[in-house]
């Protein structure tokens, strides 16, 4: 349980007042500035701890090398473009294709393979796939976690067989029969829509709709300060005042002002505060008591370069085996071009009792890549990051204590929405646009090419989420 903290009496007459100050300069922070000034909100104050923009999208180079914490995909026809078309043209256009190492120790489809999990399976392991099924949808039982759910659609055998149960665990920190239901219903649709009649006749039909494809694109290779510059400057010549490397360290009420006190430096008030920031430093920040703090996921990523026989040809690779805690793994020198000839990559690693620093999910990675015949060559280990808050681990009960949470923030005055905000996990720029646009009461029209395609590409990204944008 956090402390609270009797509130000493603040004034805004000895701070920099603004219309509304926004706490992160992550991508819903962002996107929150723009629509305000959409509402005719003149003077906006983003403060965010970190030194530069885009929140968790970080890069780190050293020796010719430019990785990312995470995978980071977007797409021409993102929201986000809409408030920030500046951007577009410091993309760069890649060609990604995605993978996974299944439990048969084989890089396959993602995220089912028919022939793999299915077909290879022999008669036996057939016949005990369609029986899972029949016995789950004739038991029926009441749906109580991620796991349930997955096994009602797709059976328990095929949900072992496949990994995803193993995958289910390493992307959320918990295993699968302790993932809140909500959230699963929410974020693992695409497990629904493939293995039901209706769905299956759905997909059949879209695929005789002409449409127009969207373009991926990924950010420059110099990293993500050349992407988010133009949007910060074309946001400063709007009015917008940045306070980067800014720690607050308390928020109080003065009658219907906050102030905000950072750790150095004036003060700063507004009659409206949005926050984008984990809802445990919030509870702080404000003096409240939080009985319950909400746990989130800590990601270690690890920056690679390589020379030799990878051993697969896919851009973007998902670890659905039964061991080592990585979860996937992106090619950077298939979007960017190699560097002195050597292929260089990120793996994404969450942390657990076991793994818990960069040394050791290293030598965790690099036995279990051996065993599995990938990566056979020089493999160098060129740097790595621990990323704290990375996202929400979803426990039972987690979204709904996290929406009480929010509400108590909301009757303190605070509006609270975002990945870490809303207690949310976003799998994608466009859902992270779309969600500030839709907690400010903005609505900015899609356009209608293709609606219907545009619903089931996001459903397909949400549980195994290559963060389109």
């Amino acid at each position: 349980m956090l402390d609270s903290y009797k509130l000493q009496p603040e004034t805004a007459s000895e701070a920099d007042v603004y219309d509304a100050i926004i706490l992160g300069a992550g991508i819903t922070g962002l996107v929150a500035a723009s629509v305000l000034l959409r509402q005719n909100s003149t003077r906006i104050a983003i403060i965010d701890e970190y030194q530069h923009i885009g929140g968790n999208h970080i890069d780190w180079s050293a020796n010719g090398f430019t990785f990312d914490i995470g995978s980071l995909i977007f797409q021409d026809d993102s929201p986000l473009l809409k408030h920030f078309p500046e951007l577009l043209e410091h993309y760069v256009h890649i060609h990604p294709t995605w993978g996974r190492l299944n439990p048969q120790r084989k890089i396959t489809r993602y995220p089912i393979s028919i022939v793999d999990d299915i077909l290879r399976a022999g008669p036996v392991g057939i016949c005990r796939i369609a029986l899972s099924i029949i016995h789950a949808r004739i038991r029926r039982r009441r749906l109580r976690n991620a796991k349930d759910f997955a096994r009602f659609w797709i059976g328990g055998y095929l949900l072992k067989r496949s990994g995803l149960e193993n995958y289910m665990a390493r992307f959320y920190g918990v295993p699968p029969e302790h993932i809140d239901l909500e959230l699963a219903e929410k974020r693992m649709m695409w497990i629904k829509e493939h293995s039901s009649l209706r769905g299956l006749l759905r997909k059949m039909r879209q695929r005789k709709l002409p449409h127009l494809k969207n373009k991926q694109l990924a950010r420059p290779k110099a990293g993500y300060a050349v992407l988010y510059e133009p949007a910060k400057i074309g946001l400063i010549e709007k009015g917008v005042t940045f306070r980067l490397g800014t720690l607050i360290s308390k928020v109080a009420k003065d009658n219907e002002q906050f102030i905000l006190t950072p750790a150095q430096g004036k003060r700063i008030a507004a009659a409206r505060v949005i926050s984008t920031m984990p809802i445990n430093i919030m509870y702080r920040l404000c003096g409240l008591e939080q009985e319950k703090p909400l746990e989130t996921i800590t990601l270690i990523s690890l920056y690679f370069s390589f020379s030799g026989d990878r051993g697969f040809t896919q851009s973007i690779l998902y670890n659905f085996s039964y061991e080592a805690a990585w979860k996937r793994l992106t090619i950077y020198s298939d979007f960017y071009g190699r560097n002195n000839g050597r292929e260089y990559f990120a793996v994404e690693v969450v942390s657990n009792d076991t793994i818990t620093s960069i040394e050791l999910a290293e030598a965790e990675f690099r036995a279990h890549v051996a065993s599995n015949a990938i990566f056979n060559g020089d493999l160098k280990l060129e740097g790595g990051q621990v990323l704290k808050n990375a996202y929400p681990i979803y426990t039972h009960g987690a979204p709904a204590e996290a929406a009480r949470q929010i509400d108590r923030l909301k009757q303190f005055g605070i509006e609270s929405f975002g990945r870490h905000g809303a207690f949310n996990y976003q799998p994608t720029a466009r859902v992270s646009t779309l969600e500030a646009e839709r907690a400010l009461g903005y609505r900015h029209p899609e356009p209608a090419d293709n609606p219907e395609r545009r619903e089931q590409q996001d459903k397909r990204l949400e549980l195994i989420p290559c963060k389109n944008g």
